[in-house]
């Protein structure tokens, strides 16, 4: 397991991480419930209504149950290395449950599918660059031909200059959520040096090196970014 698995690992089995996660996106992710719904309209241009999306990062249930509540029909896999993010989904999720299976652990244990559609929202990056080309593969090979697969994560040039004004916009977005200042400069630190960010160049290239196709930018929030692509 590398390091940034490890990172994550140990952010997501603190307890009262957990606790608080379900109001942190939403406070640092500048449009965070309008990428879900985005998300949701670019998956139902090809899912059929019976349709079967596997979520990696399903941690916490925001996704699973935005997507659930939207479409009445579809159903879901879930994947997530915590088992206490994935407790926390169960009770996220309410009655959408039922349609719902989680998996605890990395994309590994994922069904093999194949599934209409994919999605991976702020999970990538946690882990480095070869785990995430691994994970887009997986992802990939679980996918039928011609389905859509959304990813959303932190992206960002990296000269030190451009990184820094984007990392500090992320920071100020918090505070202007209503994180006190000096946790949303902490949390700014952690991510610069925990995180494993790349830049949108990079993170287009690996989804084609998976194979995956037409990859087209979707959503831009400040130092997020956001892709569809197609199997």
């Amino acid at each position: 397991m590398n390091e940034d698995k490890c990172f994550a690992d140990a952010a997501f089995s603190d307890i009262e991480v957990v606790a608080r996660y379900t109001e942190g996106p939403r406070r640092v992710v500048p449009g965070f419930l309008d990428m879900q719904r985005m998300a949701s309209l670019l998956l139902a241009e090809r899912v059929p209504e019976n349709g079967r999306v596997l979520v990696v990062g399903a941690g916490g249930g925001l996704e699973l149950k935005a997507f659930a509540e939207a479409q009445p029909s579809w159903s879901f896999d879930g994947v997530d290395p915590s088992a206490e993010m994935l407790t926390l989904a169960e009770q996220t999720m309410g009655p959408v449950a039922s349609r719902v299976h989680l998996h605890h652990g990395f994309i590994d244990v994922a069904p093999d599918g194949p599934f209409d559609a994919a999605t991976c929202i702020l999970t990538m990056h946690f882990v480095g660059p070869e785990e995430r080309r691994r994970m887009a593969s997986e992802i990939r090979r679980r996918l039928k031909p011609g389905a859509p697969f959304v990813v959303a994560h932190l992206s960002v040039p990296q000269n030190d200059e451009e990184r820094t004004v984007w990392l500090s916009r992320y920071a100020a977005f918090a505070v202007s959520s209503g994180v006190e200042s000096e946790k949303a400069m902490k949390a700014r630190d952690t991510v610069d040096s925990q995180l494993s960010i790349l830049t949108p160049g990079e993170d287009e290239t690996i989804l084609q090196e998976a194979g995956f196709s037409n990859v087209s930018l979707f959503y831009v929030g400040f130092a997020f970014r956001g892709w569809v692509a197609y199997a």
